[in-house]
């Protein structure tokens, strides 16, 4: 059996006190570090009007990180498809795959991004796209990535995605319930399930994407990953300490308060006493935190329940020197083979 391969989801978190510049700064200091680490890919968020995140245009910081590192796959996680041209994101990823070939991920999502207003902002000038238009959005960008359109039947058949190149951009769908999945599998593209984000279990999920997958021109079989966030530290009560933050955040923005990722100090002092994150064993729990070898067995119990070879980590914390201890005591945890040229 192969081993489970580990992928990233970066947000660029921004702390209380810190600044955008800060967090995309550490976005580029961290990918390099899971390049040399062995991370499989670095997917970018896309996030907008918010404090927390400086992630606000992926397709921006791709090319930035794609050229700040040389082996692993980078991407989006995801692009927010219904805000934009299937054919303009096909134009942009047919760029960076000519430029970074064999290495571009396109994944992408119809999640707002956003409140009404900044939704509002998104679609200045056209209005919304219907969401039953999503489907036929995710049909259209996969044709225009391979240039498949029939010239001569299809209404898009002489409209081309340029450049030309030998490569194609992975497409992958994201979901986090719902109906993600199976639009996924109707167009033969990989799927990523958000527990991180639904707090569902993903199982019932990447089950029936994989049970109703159509193969396409570009991937033959299904291929899920699972995305849950992951703190990882030398101790149980250092990684419960480290959680805190993201956890008083949650329900920070819940109540529509959004200052930043909190510090500890701060989280535990507003928190419950005796919070705890969730114990493993779970199913759809949002976080996995622990030391090394618990979230070790917590990342494989979860990729056998649902079936997929590989988990993506996102790791959200007030301390970047904290964050990046965590990623790199997960990879040794994992045993992810390091890249001597990374």
């Amino acid at each position: 059996m192969a081993p489970l391969k580990i992928g990233v989801v970066d947000q660029s978190p921004v702390r209380t006190g810190g600044t955008g510049a800060d967090a995309l700064r550490e976005t580029l200091e961290l990918a390099r570090l899971c390049e040399r680490l062995g991370y499989s890919r670095y997917w970018l968020a896309e996030h907008h009007s918010t404090n927390s995140f400086a992630g606000s245009a992926p397709e921006v910081l791709l090319p930035m990180v794609a050229a700040a590192t040389r082996e692993m796959r980078v991407g989006t996680g995801g692009v927010l498809l219904t805000h934009y041209s299937p054919f303009k994101i096909a134009e942009q990823f047919r760029v960076l795959e000519t430029l970074f070939p064999g290495r571009i991920d396109l994944a992408v999502g119809r999640a707002p991004g956003g409140d009404m207003r900044t939704v509002q902002a998104l679609q200045y000038g056209r209005g919304a796209v219907p969401i039953e238009a999503f489907p036929q959005q995710v049909e259209d960008l996969a044709g225009w990535l391979g240039n498949t359109f029939d010239r001569s039947a299809h209404p898009w058949g002489r409209v081309r995605a340029m450049p030309r190149g030998d490569s194609v951009p992975d497409l992958w769908l994201l979901g986090s319930g719902g109906d993600g999945g199976y639009i996924a599998a109707e167009h033969g593209t990989s799927f990523a399930f958000a527990q991180f984000i639904s707090g569902v279990d993903a199982a019932p999920f990447v089950r029936a994407y994989r049970e109703r997958f159509r193969p396409s021109a570009h991937l033959p079989a299904p291929r899920a990953s699972v995305a849950v966030s992951v703190i990882c530290a030398e101790t149980r009560d250092e990684a419960r300490r480290l959680a805190s933050g993201g956890e008083l955040w949650r329900r920070r923005i819940m109540r529509g308060y959004d200052r930043g990722i909190p510090s500890p100090d701060e989280a535990l002092a507003e928190l419950e006493p005796g919070w705890q994150p969730p114990p493993p064993g779970q199913d759809g729990a949002r976080i996995v935190a622990g030391t090394p070898g618990e979230v070790r067995a917590e990342l494989l119990r979860i990729a056998d329940h649902c079936g997929v070879e590989e988990m993506m980590a996102v790791t959200v914390m007030h301390d970047f020197a904290a964050r990046r201890r965590s990623y790199e005591l997960l990879a040794g945890a994992m045993e992810l083979e390091p890249r001597i040229s990374g």
